[in-house]
């Protein structure tokens, strides 16, 4: 090829170029038409467990062995909300003699503004100390979904927080493990919740006539 008529070709491909360009820049004084939806502020997504609930629990007795044998038992709920809705306290009691299952445990949850996710922390009485790494994630949808990592007889584990139903009456939460880098899960802890009728949330929707 000569140099001339690479010179043109040149010129040819820069002109397109400008044409492009053009065709993508909208006129003078007209308005974009894409906008950019606002990022969903999830400082109060976790408001619908305020107040005290009674609890059904179903736990799989011997996780990611091939095993589907439950335990079924009940307990309690507490939640308060602090810091005007950037954290949340949950104490979580199960007292059931007859399956031979007492736990006591309280759940921080605390709500990132500049990441806009939750990281949920979960202490036991029986040690008294928190989990050494939190579940982190957020709602989408009225769907939050926690992920983190755990041991589980000497192996690491991915572990993921479900809660769904947070709109209705009966929130529904689940406790999933994965062995296999999260490819698929197994539920082993599910919690159906109801909310008691001496929950201040309860008072307040019947002062308002409220279901």
């Amino acid at each position: 090829m000569s140099m001339r008529a690479g010179r043109e070709l040149a010129v040819v491909a820069w002109g397109l170029v400008l044409l492009a360009v053009c065709a993508a820049t909208p006129a003078a004084g007209g308005a974009a038409t894409t906008v950019s939806a606002a990022p969903h502020d999830g400082q109060h997504d976790f408001d619908f467990l305020i107040g005290s609930w009674k609890i059904h629990l179903k736990r799989r007795i011997r996780p990611l062995s091939g095993s589907n044998e439950w335990v079924e038992f009940d307990g309690t709920v507490v939640c308060r909300t602090i810091w005007n809705g950037l954290a949340e306290v949950e104490e979580f009691k199960v007292d059931s003699p007859e399956k031979n299952i007492f736990i006591q445990g309280l759940a921080v949850r605390l709500y990132n503004p500049n990441t806009r996710q939750w990281s949920i922390y979960w202490a036991n009485s029986k040690n008294g100390v928190f989990d050494a790494a939190p579940q982190t994630g957020q709602f989408e949808g009225g769907r939050g979904e926690f992920y983190g990592q755990d041991t589980l007889d000497g192996r690491t584990i991915y572990v993921r927080f479900t809660w769904t139903n947070t709109a209705s009456p009966a929130p529904h939460f689940e406790q999933a493990f994965s062995q296999d880098g999260g490819k698929t899960w197994e539920v082993n802890w599910i919690t159906e919740q109801t909310r008691t009728e001496d929950s201040p949330v309860s008072r307040a929707q019947e002062a308002h006539g409220l279901p």
